[in-house]
C-alpha cells in the first residue's frame, strides 16, 4: 500500500539513502511491500533497504560497502555449510544474481541483509543436497533408515556414498572437462583473462586487481562474478555439444572434475596473461575449479 508521503521522507532520513543516491520516490517504493498485512514500516532494517535500492540502481559506493560488509559475512556461511568450499559458488551465484540486480527485488527489510543473504545460501544449498541425493542410490539399510525417519537429522547431514556413478567415467570426464574449459577461457576477451589471472593465478586481492586495470575494487568484484558465469555458461555448452553429454551426465562431470581436479589447473590455463612484475610466490589454492 502506498506510503504516506511525510512517513516516508522521515523513514529516508532515518535510512541515510541519500549516501547511496537512492531516489525519494525510489524508496518509497521499496518501503511498500514491506508494510504488507498492517505490517509498521518504522521497525523495517531501513538503513539495509536503502543500500539495497543503492546497490540495485547500479550506485558504485554501495556496491563497495555492500561488498566489504556483506562478502565476508556470506563467505562464512557458506563455509559454515561445507568446510570443504563446495558451497563457495552457490555464494558465487547469488553475487552475480545480485550484480545483475534481479535478485534484490526480492529484499523487503523486513530482516537485515545479512540473515536474508544467509537464508537464500541456506535454501539453496538444501535444494543442492536433495538434488544430489536424487542422483545416489541409497542402500538396503539406507532406504530402511530414511523410512524410519532418518530424515530427522536435519538437512545439512549427507550419507556417504561410495562407487558413485560418475566415479567409472572420471577418465572421460577430466578429458571433456578439459577441452571445454581450454576453450572457455580461450574464448573470453583479454581484459577478461587478465583479471582472472590476477585473482586466481597470482592470487592478487581484488583491491590490487582492480588497481592493476584502472577499476574500483566493487567493479572487479562484479567483472569477476559475471566472468565466472560466462565461463560455467560456455563450459556447459561444450560438455553438451561437443563431449554429447546429457544433463545428467554434465553434472556428474563438474562434481567427480569439482572434487578431484588432478593435474587440471586454472592456474595453467592463464599463465599466459601474468603480469610477471606482479606475480606472487606462493599462491593459495584459489584455483580450483570450485571458484569458477
Amino acid at each position: 500500500m502506498p506510503i504516506d508521503a511525510k512517513l516516508a521522507e522521515q523513514l529516508y532520513r532515518r535510512a541515510h539513502a541519500e549516501r547511496w543516491r537512492v531516489p525519494r520516490d525510489r524508496f518509497a517504493e521499496a518501503l511498500e511491500p514491506g508494510a504488507e498485512r498492517g505490517a509498521d514500516v518504522r521497525a523495517l532494517h531501513l538503513e539495509d533497504l536503502a543500500l539495497a535500492c543503492g546497490c540495485a540502481a547500479g550506485d558504485e559506493a554501495a556496491w563497495e560497502h555492500f561488498i566489504r560488509a556483506h562478502r565476508p559475512v556470506l563467505y562464512r556461511a557458506a563455509d559454515a555449510l561445507d568446510p570443504t568450499g563446495g558451497a563457495r559458488d552457490l555464494a558465487d551465484a547469488i553475487y552475480g544474481e545480485l550484480f545483475e540486480r534481479s535478485l534484490f527485488r526480492y529484499f523487503h527489510g523486513r530482516s537485515s541483509l545479512s540473515t536474508w543473504l544467509r537464508a537464500i545460501l541456506a535454501q539453496r544449498h538444501v535444494d543442492r543436497l536433495r538434488a544430489g541425493r536424487r542422483l545416489e542410490p541409497l542402500t538396503a539399510d539406507e532406504s530402511r533408515a530414511s523410512r524410519s525417519g532418518a530424515a530427522e537429522a536435519g538437512p545439512y547431514q549427507t550419507v556417504p556414498v561410495e562407487g558413485r556413478p560418475h566415479d567409472a567415467e572420471r577418465p572421460r570426464y577430466f578429458v571433456v572437462m578439459r577441452d571445454a574449459l581450454t576453450r572457455a577461457v580461450a574464448n573470453l576477451p583479454p581484459r577478461d583473462r587478465l583479471r582472472l589471472a590476477c585473482y586466481y593465478a597470482q592470487e592478487l586481492t581484488l583491491a590490487e586487481t582492480g588497481r592493476l586495470l584502472g577499476e574500483h575494487e566493487a567493479t572487479c568484484s562484479r567483472q569477476l562474478a559475471r566472468t565466472r558465469k560466462v565461463l560455467r555458461r560456455d563450459i556447459e555448452d561444450a560438455l553438451r555439444t561437443d563431449g554429447r553429454l546429457n544433463a545428467a551426465e554434465i553434472a556428474e562431470c563438474v562434481a567427480s572434475v569439482s572434487e578431484d581436479a588432478g593435474p587440471l589447473d586454472l592456474r595453467e590455463l592463464l599463465h599466459a596473461d601474468e603480469p610477471v612484475a606482479v606475480r606472487k610466490k606462493s599462491p593459495a589454492d584459489r584455483s580450483t575449479l570450485r571458484e569458477i
